[in-house]
Parts: C-alpha cells; structure tokens; sequence
C-alpha cells in the first residue's frame, strides 16, 4: 500500500482509491482538504479520519430472484396468450431484483415493452425512496380524458375533431389558440429539469397536440345515458420526452455510483436527494401541462358543437404515484384509489380498441394489484407480427372488416394496421379478467360511433387531414 511519510508533499487520487474512495466529482474537493490538512502537519491517520464521512456507501447488490412479491392478475387462454405472459413473467423477474424495489403487479393486459429486465406494459413496481424514470417510460403521464356532451349529434362531434386536434410527430406551427394556462411556463423555467429552451419551445408548440402510435380521439355513446361522451388518449408529448431523457441521464449517473449491477433502464434517482427532489416537482409539472392539452382540445371541440358539458374525468397510466412512503410506477396501469391526486374522482376509464367500448370503472384499490387497474387492451404480440399475420390482405380492406359501421379517420390518411382491433388482445377477456380479479367495477360503456388516430404519415412533418375509412 502506498503511504505518506514525513516529506511527501501531496497526496493523490490513488491514496483516495487506496482508503476506499471511488472516483467522482467530489475527488477534487477531498484532495484539497487532504493536502491542506498535511501541509499544517495532520498525520495521515487523522487526515485518513477526516475523509470517511466521505467515503461512499457500498454498492447496493441485486436482490435474490423471487425475493420480492410479484401479484399477477393476469390468465392466458390461448399459445399467443401463454408466450406473451412467459415473457411479461421473465422480465418482471429481474425487474424485481433491483436493490429499491418491495413490490411488483402485472395487469390483465400486460405485454413486453423492452429488453428483458423492462418493466412491461401493464406492470406495476412499488419502491423505497426512489424515482425511476424508466418505469414510467419516455411517454411521461400517458392519459385518458372524458367529456360527456350530452345529447350533440356525434358526428358533428367527430368532424369538429378532424379540424380542430392534432396527430403526428412534431408540434403545431401556430399554436396561439392553443395557450398554456398562467404561470406554468414561469414554472418550467424555474425547474432543472424543464428550463431547457427546447423543453419550454415544445411546451408551447406541442400545445394541443396528440402524438401518435396508439394515442387517439373517440367518439361514443354513453350506454346508461344515451348521450354522446369524447375521450382522448395522448402523453406529455415533447415536454415530457425531454424530461424522460433528462431523467434518466441523472439516474444513469446515481446507478453508476450506487448499484452498477442494477440493468440500466432500471436507474433510479433517490427521492431524497435534491435532484430527487426537482424531478418529482418536473413529474408535477408535466402532469399539469398533460391535463392542459388534454382540457384544451375538449373545450375547443365542445365549444365548436356548442355542446353543454355534463361531466368531465381524466386519469393516467404511465406515471410514479407517492403513497404510504413508497413511489408506485405504473407503466400501462391506472392508480384505482380515489386520493391518488387531488384531481382523482375514483373512476378509470379503459378503453379497449377501437372498435370496442369504452370502460368506465369505479377502482377497488385491490391490494394484490397494488392498488391498480388496467389501462387498456395490451397486445399478445409486436405490430410487425401483425403485420406478418396479415398476409396479403390490404390494411383498407382489413379495417373495413374489423370497423363496419364505425367512422374510423386517419390523421395521416393511410391505414395504420397496427392499430386494428385484431392486434389487441382480445376485448372480452381483458373485460372479464378486470371482474375475475376483482381490479374495478364496471359502471358504464361507451360505445364507438368513431375515432381518429395518427395513421401513417409518408414523411415526417408532412400532415394530411383526416379522412373517413
């Protein structure tokens, strides 16, 4: 072992490793102290003293497989069934053995979303004081939102919608009409993570706006009511892409420090720490800008029908809820307690496909379930395998097959295949698994009059109006 005798005029970063210090950003500041303290003649044992408050703690190991609780409200009825819960099963596994995690649930529509050890859709991960950006996914605050219109003709509805959202990659060029409610653009600025100029540009653009993928606008019918009900499904959009990757940059930097055995998509920030601290206060923030872009585009579309709003709900389902000391994430599911937020009403809304009711549910907070609820349908294999399994039937053809008599619309006027009701699991299943597993009551059914989705787009940026299939 190195030492310092009498006459050594520094001491290095190899006496740091030596002592059990790992290299970092506080080596300088150490060093500084070190050598100032040897120069006013501390010996090396009361120099070596001084540093172990500094010395960090050992690296936290994986847990032992099958150590931590893993709640499965989940059945497989068929092969395509089975192989898709096999591999939801295998990846929770070795979620599961990251050094935070107390607790683990799988929902009925549970499938892949990653490489092994990626929390699933559909999964759900309670940890101690720990915020992991990967298992609320780059989809930040992924959210449904309802508004009963009352007895407006629900095609007037839909063709409001074609004019007035948004699909597609990218924001709006003018988004003027679209305005972010006051003071939360001073409040982006104030925090680390949202302060960015690209981060505060695609707030204001992306304003109004849908995304695209599974995100969609349905139009239905209340069955109880008769009246006409609007829901739309969309993320933080930009914003909350920024944050993800933000996130997961510092929780990349805390895995190297703290757990290097843990798998990267499963970094962490601890909750206690000021980083930890400023990106629960940016989760809030995207929260509330996500409800802002859904409650723009229903006032914008009630407004333009001159419907008389009966009611309106939201809940999310890719997000980190604080309960009893622990960070739930749910990736793919719904919070089913009432007090989640101050915002919460108690109900989920479910959708399935979109050719398939709409689910209003009361939540159970079922504790095997860890208090949560399906978000949707989930699929039982990739979009390319549907694709596959299409053959040579045409992605037109397929839709009107799989639609008829529904008004499905296309924000990039083609066919996207992958999001036909036949790549869903299949609706009644995940219906009766939600009641066999006791995850929510079932209070009301909307069923599809229409919807528009993003579509496939030629090229990026390019955007056509929505058509009629």
């Amino acid at each position: 072992m190195t030492t310092i005798d009498d006459i050594a005029t520094k001491i290095t970063g190899e006496h740091l490793i030596e002592w059990g210090h790992r290299p970092g950003p506080a080596f300088a500041d150490m060093l500084a102290r070190a050598n100032a303290a040897h120069a006013n003649g501390m010996d090396l044992t009361h120099i070596r003293g001084t540093l172990i408050q500094d010395q960090p703690p050992p690296h936290l190991p994986l847990q032992e497989e099958a150590a931590v609780p893993l709640h499965v409200s989940i059945r497989a009825e068929n092969e395509d069934e089975t192989t898709n819960l096999n591999k939801v099963l295998a990846t929770m596994r070795e979620v599961l053995r990251t050094p935070t995690v107390e607790s683990g649930a799988v929902m009925p529509d549970a499938c892949p979303s990653g490489p092994l050890g990626t929390i699933p859709v559909g999964g759900i991960v309670a940890a101690r004081n720990a915020i992991h950006p990967g298992m609320h996914s780059a989809d930040i605050c992924c959210s449904v939102m309802l508004t009963d219109l009352g007895a407006v003709d629900p095609k007037a509805v839909l063709d409001a919608a074609s004019a007035i959202t948004h699909f597609g990659p990218g924001g709006r060029i003018d988004s003027s009409n679209f305005p972010l409610p006051d003071g939360l653009l001073d409040a982006f600025r104030a925090n680390p993570f949202l302060r960015q100029d690209n981060v505060v540009r695609a707030a204001q653009t992306h304003m109004g706006t849908q995304g695209d993928g599974n995100h969609f606008l349905f139009i239905g019918r209340s069955r109880s009511s008769g009246r006409t009900v609007m829901v739309t499904h969309h993320g933080s959009r930009g914003p909350g892409g920024h944050l993800y990757k933000g996130g997961m940059k510092v929780a990349e930097r805390y895995r190297r420090q703290l757990s290097p055995a843990t798998l990267p998509q499963n970094a962490w920030i601890p909750a206690d720490t000021e980083d930890g601290r400023a990106y629960w206060e940016a989760l809030q923030l995207t929260r509330r800008w996500t409800k802002a872009n859904h409650t723009a585009l229903h006032h914008a579309i009630s407004t333009a029908v001159q419907a008389s709003v009966v009611d309106r709900f939201w809940n999310e389902h890719n997000f980190v809820f604080e309960r009893d000391g622990l960070f739930y994430h749910g990736k793919g599911a719904t919070p089913a307690w009432g007090s989640y937020a101050d915002d919460a009403s108690g109900k989920v809304i479910i959708p399935l496909n979109m050719a398939e009711p709409v689910l209003i549910a009361r939540g159970k907070d079922a504790a095997h379930a860890l208090g949560f609820a399906p978000h949707g349908a989930g699929r039982n294999f990739t979009r390319t395998e549907h694709r596959r399994r299409m053959g040579t039937i045409t992605p037109e053809a397929q839709l009107a097959a799989e639609t008829q008599g529904l008004d499905i619309r296309f924000y990039g006027g083609e066919v996207d295949s992958s999001e036909l009701p036949s790549s869903y699991k299949r609706a009644d299943a995940v219906v009766a698994q939600i009641g066999e597993y006791g995850l929510a009551e079932i209070e009301d059914y909307i069923d599809p009059f229409g919807c528009i989705m993003a579509g496939n787009m030629p090229y990026r940026g390019q955007k056509r109006r929505p058509r009629a299939a």
